[in-house]
C-alpha cells in the first residue's frame, strides 16, 4: 500500500534534484529515505527514479507518477483545510427544518441572511417538516436543526430541544364572524365554534397545545368541515370554514379576509424550541445561535 510519507518524500527527492539534499529537507536519514522510495517503486512495480553521481532522473513511469502524486497531495490537502474550516464553523451546509406553525418570515429569514453574508462559506437548506418528523431527521442525521411548536411528543435523548422563546396566541375568525367586532375574547366563549385545525393523536405542535387550551376550558375543539395542521389553515379560516387559534407570528399572515382578536386568557400562549444533536459541531451551533436570537426579536419575548 501506497503510503502519504512516501508520496511526500518521494516529491522532496524530485523537488531538491536528489537524495542527499531531499534527506536534508525532511530531516531524516538519507538511508530511511532511500529505503522508502525503494519501497513505493516496488509497490509500484516501476522505477521511477534514475540514479547517478550527478542526482536523480525521471523515468517515464517517474514522470508519470509526479503529476499524479502532487494531484493527490494537493486534493488531500483540501480536504484537510475545508474540515478544519467545517469544525470551526467556517464553512458547510446546514440543514434546517421549520415547522408550518413557525413561519419563516420576518426577523428569522432577515437573520439567517446576516449571518450567510458574515460566513460566505456556510449555506442553510431549508425545509418544512412536522414537530416529530423534525426530530426523526435530526436523529438520523438528516437534519441538523429544527424549529419546532411545543409540545413535541415522545422527546428523543439524543437531541436537545431548548426552549428559545415564548409566544401569545390570538384568534382568527372570517372577517364576516360574529366575534370579528371584539378586541378581546375568552378562550371558554369558543367551545361552540368549528375548529379549522384539531390535533393528531400521534403528534404534538400547536393543534395539540391548542387543544391543551381548550380543555383547560371544559371543552374539546370541534372540528370544521375542512381541517389541516399546516399554514394553509389561515386560508381555510378566510374562507369561512371556521376559526383558528394560532401565534401571533403565524397571524401577521393573514390577508385581510381574517381577523385577529386577542385571547384574554393569560396561559394562551405557545413555546418555539430548537432542536440539535448533542454532539452538534460548531457551524451548526453559530446558525442556531443566530436563529435563536432572531425569533426572540421576532417574538418580543424571550423564554
Amino acid at each position: 500500500m501506497v503510503s502519504l510519507r512516501q508520496l511526500r518524500y518521494f516529491l522532496e527527492v524530485v523537488d531538491a534534484g536528489g537524495f542527499s539534499a531531499a534527506a536534508e529537507r525532511l530531516f531524516v536519514a538519507q538511508s530511511a529515505l532511500s529505503r522508502q522510495i525503494s519501497e513505493l517503486e516496488r509497490e509500484l512495480q516501476a522505477v521511477l527514479l534514475e540514479r547517478s553521481s550527478k542526482g536523480v532522473t525521471l523515468t517515464p513511469a517517474g514522470r508519470t507518477f509526479v503529476s499524479e502524486a502532487r494531484r493527490v497531495l494537493t486534493d488531500l490537502d483540501g480536504s484537510v483545510a475545508l474540515t478544519r474550516s467545517v469544525a470551526r464553523g467556517e464553512q458547510g451546509t446546514v440543514r434546517l427544518a421549520h415547522s408550518s406553525s413557525v413561519p419563516f418570515a420576518g426577523a428569522l429569514p432577515a437573520a439567517l441572511h446576516a449571518h450567510l453574508q458574515a460566513h460566505a462559506g456556510v449555506s442553510v437548506d431549508v425545509s418544512t417538516l412536522s414537530s416529530e418528523q423534525q426530530q426523526d431527521e435530526i436523529e438520523a442525521g438528516r437534519v441538523d436543526l429544527g424549529l419546532v411548536r411545543l409540545p413535541v411528543l415522545r422527546p428523543a435523548p439524543s437531541i436537545v430541544c431548548e426552549v428559545v422563546a415564548r409566544e401569545r396566541l390570538q384568534l382568527l375568525v372570517p372577517a364576516h364572524h360574529a366575534l370579528a367586532g371584539k378586541t378581546s375574547v375568552s378562550v371558554a366563549a369558543l367551545a361552540a365554534e368549528p375548529f379549522v385545525s384539531v390535533p393528531h393523536r400521534e403528534r404534538g405542535g400547536l393543534s395539540y397545545r391548542v387543544a391543551q387550551l381548550c380543555q383547560q376550558h371544559g371543552f374539546f375543539p370541534r372540528a370544521a368541515a375542512a381541517t389541516s395542521r399546516k399554514a394553509t389553515l389561515v386560508h381555510l379560516v378566510a374562507a369561512g370554514f371556521g376559526v383558528a387559534i394560532v401565534p401571533e407570528s403565524l397571524g401577521a399572515l393573514a390577508g385581510a379576509q381574517v381577523h385577529r382578536v386577542a385571547l384574554d386568557d393569560e396561559s394562551a400562549s405557545s413555546e418555539v424550541a430548537l432542536l440539535h444533536r448533542r454532539d452538534a459541531g460548531a457551524l451548526v451551533r453559530a446558525v442556531g445561535d443566530a436563529l435563536r436570537v432572531a425569533i426572540g426579536a421576532s417574538t418580543g419575548r424571550d423564554a
